[in-house]
């Protein structure tokens, strides 16, 4: 076995005894242990251009997080691991701000993925995972879009699309809230894209979209229809990505965990089941 992913089976199982299942209470909304028996997600976070200096500390939160609701999450960065045999081992391959991959995975293993991927595998892209990806045209044209400029890290108002209320990867939350991240300017929108359910929008009345640095660069904001996370049936299988990742404050809150669990399973094809509060009632919905 390579040392890199041995050494990250070490961990999560360190993980898993160092962060049992949480108790009720610990969080508003409680993610259902998957239906589908021994779920396993391979968690990908080698980049091949700029690297987001909370690459390992997300890679953490997604093991402990996993792990605290029966998932279990294994951790590369070395492109090498992602033999066939490895991967028909997983349900999940998760993108974590893994950018730039045309630089990471030659055509061999491109082509290993792309084939895992039509045959019913799922693809969870967080953040960065749609940055300079224009080279690998698989990804690329799967994903609709890649990375134009983004936001300051601010707080913005959400939009639930009409349509995906019902979605485990946003219900619950009403149809729109308040949410801290930085958001990303995508080069165009993915609305209309066969395949495609926008889950959220940002308004981006609510907040400045382009931080500075990339106005003195010419980035542009997207205007009334700017999607910040969604999902794509296509090709064979399901993709899933979302702009939250930057860092772990995008994701350790009750919405970023079910936002990034259910959207786990939900690329892993997992039955859906009804969300619940730690209370075991559904969670209040906000106007």
């Amino acid at each position: 076995m390579n040392r890199s992913l041995a050494l990250s089976l070490i961990l999560t199982g360190a993980v898993l005894m160092a962060f049992p299942p949480l108790s009720k209470g610990q969080n508003r909304y409680r993610v259902h242990t998957p239906s589908k028996a021994n779920l396993r997600v391979l968690c990908f976070s080698g980049t091949g251009w700029y690297r987001h200096p909370d690459i390992p500390a997300i890679n953490h939160w997604l093991v402990k997080t996993g792990a605290a609701y029966g998932i279990q999450i294994d951790v590369t960065e070395t492109a090498k691991d992602l033999t066939e045999e490895r991967l028909g081992d997983y349900q999940v391959l998760l993108l974590n701000n893994a950018n730039t991959l045309d630089k990471v995975f030659d055509e061999t293993q491109r082509a290993r993925i792309e084939a895992w991927y039509a045959a019913g595998g799922g693809i969870v892209g967080l953040h960065a995972a749609l940055v300079r990806q224009t080279n690998w045209a698989w990804l690329h044209e799967l994903a609709g879009c890649d990375f134009d400029s983004d936001s300051d890290f601010l707080e913005a108002r959400v939009v639930v699309d009409p349509g995906a209320l019902e979605h485990p990867a946003v219900r619950g939350h009403g149809k729109s809230f308040l949410y801290r991240a930085d958001w990303t300017n995508h080069t165009k929108s993915v609305t209309g894209l066969a395949g495609v359910q926008v889950l959220l929008r940002v308004d981006e009345k609510s907040y400045e979209p382009v931080r500075d640095y990339f106005q003195e660069r010419g980035g542009k904001a997207m205007g009334d229809d700017h999607p910040v996370a969604w999902t794509r049936e296509h090709g064979g299988g399901r993709f899933f990505y979302t702009e939250l990742g930057h860092d772990v404050p995008s994701l350790d809150t009750d919405f970023g965990r079910q936002h990034i669990l259910e959207g786990i399973k939900w690329a892993a094809g997992v039955e859906e089941e009804t969300a619940t509060s730690s209370t075991g009632k559904p969670p209040v919905e906000k106007k």
